[in-house]
């Protein structure tokens, strides 16, 4: 017997806080936030397909062209080991995933037909029928064991190596269904599924110079570092395929030479706009800004195994000496909220409302600089434009230091490399994170002592057990008293500022129809490539 769930199109926060507050289930949780097409079973929970509504009419043909802010010579085809925006590009483009986030962030059936679970722990996955990898090979149950395993393997270098090893047994019950087996259990299964590196391979791939996906596109030109292009699938799976013919996309680094190129016509969608750069748009005639607020940001990492962020006191000192109301207002021109050191944004129902930003103190942040022995020591902050917004927000820590006899040198580096040379490597430098749909994946990717991106390399075996506790965790206001006092663990030891939470702002030709926004980020999560089309 299934249990009848009410259909949820706009829960508020209010409704949702309540709830946390008298210790709401996940269960009772889940029936007010998830969307048409999921159902709770009395012994579980199953995920199943869902439809929804277009509000425009799409248009087909036409060829689109857009750029994105990075782009690198490490470029890749390979999902698992994908980390710039143009990588995501790709992957939406010419690969599927097993599931992904709909605009309310609630996990939606893709290449699966149905998820199920009793436990959170052992989860039964059901493929589509039908559904042909652009080679003509029918997709099954072998090729998404070979994907997962891949990011199990070392030697692949999965960017999510640390996020899927908790898959312990992934096994082919029979041509059409996958079972996936936790070391513990995680309610999040179906979300972390969504995520781009997650993609589906056909089994046995080793070859990336071209891509060989189920997407809507397929892959015509992939040139690393430079641009890819993609034509529609005619044998797509889901009903109607991709509305263009074919598109492309590139990397274009400088804000303003993009957003020319917009004004020019050369392209249709000029991807995250700087703030310093929104002027050029402004009241321009054919042009619209899309605006996303996903919980993307700008932060300053200062390596605590490095002088000077192992000195004791620096970085409180640096937390302290941020202003983060005028990043807010000047650098970042409003676009954004003031933020609170961790990378929970106010989007998540898991953000700590409660942890209050480090207060602006230039007094208390040249007593901390004393203390470390570093006052009038000059001190370099490696800054690029490939970290949005970066310089800017390090010119401020610039003056603000030199109003106290702290000497910031800020040593601004070209976009091309920075992410290969000088991010997670320099001492104190900036980092520019996507949004990511949990906690789990945020503290697993970014702070647990053996993540991948651990921009600090902060490490604290309490904050591991934490985040391995939690995430097993149905019990739901529990499970959010952890992460907040792990976000308070971040914004108080690890050497990582996150002064706002980014407003992404897409430019786009009026041509350009079907954007929506998704919590994974500007450009409909990289997947617009997909769902767009350009009127007449």
């Amino acid at each position: 017997m299934t249990d009848k769930l009410t259909n949820w199109t706009g829960a508020d926060d209010a409704m949702v806080e309540n709830a946390i507050r008298r210790g709401a289930t996940r269960r009772e949780l889940m029936q007010m936030l998830l969307a048409g097409g999921i159902a709770a079973s009395a012994g579980g929970m199953i995920l199943g397909r869902a439809t929804s509504a277009v509000a425009a009419t799409p248009v087909k043909g036409g060829s689109l062209r857009a750029a994105g802010w990075s782009s690198s010579t490490a470029d890749t085809l390979d999902p698992a080991k994908a980390s710039l925006s143009t990588d995501y590009v790709r992957c939406c483009a010419f690969y599927n995933r097993l599931t992904f986030l709909d605009k309310t962030g609630v996990p939606q059936m893709e290449l699966a037909e149905s998820i199920e679970t009793r436990d959170a722990k052992v989860w039964t996955v059901k493929l589509r029928k039908g559904v042909t990898f652009h080679s003509g090979k029918t997709l099954s149950s072998a090729d998404v064991v070979y994907s997962m395993n891949r990011h199990l393997d070392k030697a692949t270098g999965s960017k999510v190596n640390s996020i899927a090893k908790q898959m312990t047994e992934i096994k082919a019950i029979d041509d059409l269904t996958v079972q996936i087996t936790l070391a513990s259990p995680n309610a999040d299964l179906p979300t972390i599924l969504a995520m781009h590196h997650f993609m589906i391979i056909a089994d046995g791939t080793t070859d990336f110079s071209k891509a060989n996906g189920t997407g809507a596109f397929i892959c015509d030109t992939f040139e690393p570092g430079v641009r890819s292009v993609g034509k529609r699938n005619p044998n797509y799976f889901k009903a109607g395929g991709a509305h263009l013919d074919s598109f492309e996309f590139f990397g274009i680094p400088d804000d303003s030479a993009r957003v020319n190129a917009l004004l020019s016509g050369d392209i249709q969608l000029a991807a995250a706009i700087n703030p310093r750069s929104m002027r050029l748009i402004d009241s321009q005639p054919g042009v619209v800004q899309f605006k996303t607020t996903a919980g993307n940001y700008t932060n300053l990492n200062m390596r605590l195994d490095m002088s000077p962020g192992d000195k004791a006191g620096f970085v409180e000192g640096v937390k302290h000496l941020i202003n983060r109301e005028l990043i807010q207002k000047s650098a970042l021109r409003g676009l954004a909220e003031v933020a609170n050191d961790q990378p929970v944004s106010p989007a998540s129902i898991y953000h700590n409302k409660n942890l209050k930003p480090k207060a602006f103190d230039p007094d208390k942040a040249k007593a901390l600089f004393q203390k470390a022995g570093l006052l009038g020591q000059s001190i370099p902050i490696v800054a690029s434009d490939a970290a949005n917004s970066s310089i800017d927000m390090a010119m401020i820590l610039q003056q603000a230091g030199a109003d106290i006899g702290m000497k910031f040198d800020v040593q601004r580096v070209p976009s091309d490399g920075y992410w290969s040379n000088y991010w997670l490597k320099a001492p104190m430098h900036f980092g520019n994170i996507n949004p990511r749909p949990t906690p789990d994946i945020l503290f697993s990717l970014l702070y647990a002592s053996d993540a991948p991106w651990n921009e600090s390399q902060f490490k604290s075996e309490k904050f591991d057990r934490m985040l391995i506790e939690a995430r097993g965790l149905l019990d739901l206001a529990k499970r959010k008293e952890i992460y907040d006092d792990m976000q308070v663990m971040i914004a108080d030891q690890a050497g990582t500022v996150i002064p706002a939470y980014l407003t992404n702002v897409d430019a786009v030709s009026s041509r350009l129809k079907g954007l929506e926004a998704n919590p994974l980020g500007g450009m409909m999560g990289y997947a617009f490539a997909e769902y767009v089309w350009l009127e007449a």
